[in-house]
């Protein structure tokens, strides 16, 4: 197989808006250390919640608390809050491409969170 069409795709990817909005304010976000250790445990936390929904479980309530205040105080910053939407639209075009490639493959692969 000829992967030269997959590294085109990655320079692709690296060039758009999406990619570009998001790295630009991660470096800016990811600098503050203190955000940075906020962001690790929400996504720790963010994880956490989702495997236990995954799996038919309820999350911790500590856990849901903690998340629910951590969600509250990074979205409460405006650069913070910008960066993970960039974020969730970064990855949103991300599970797209994968949608196409494994549809143009024939091959049913389903990641958690993109069911249905």
């Amino acid at each position: 197989m000829d992967y030269s069409q997959a590294y085109r795709l990655a320079d692709a990817i690296r060039a758009g808006e999406e990619y570009q909005t998001y790295h630009a304010l991660k470096e800016s976000v990811m600098a503050d250390e203190t955000q940075a250790a906020l962001i690790r445990e929400y996504r720790r936390l963010q994880t956490v919640i989702q495997m236990s929904a995954m799996s038919g479980q309820k999350p911790p309530e500590e856990d849901m608390q903690r998340f629910s205040a951590l969600n509250a105080l990074l979205y409460s910053k405006q650069e913070v809050m910008n960066f993970l939407l960039a974020e969730m639209r970064l990855q949103q075009a991300l599970a797209d491409i994968f949608k196409i490639v494994t549809d143009a493959a024939d091959v049913e692969i389903t990641l958690p969170g993109t069911e249905g």
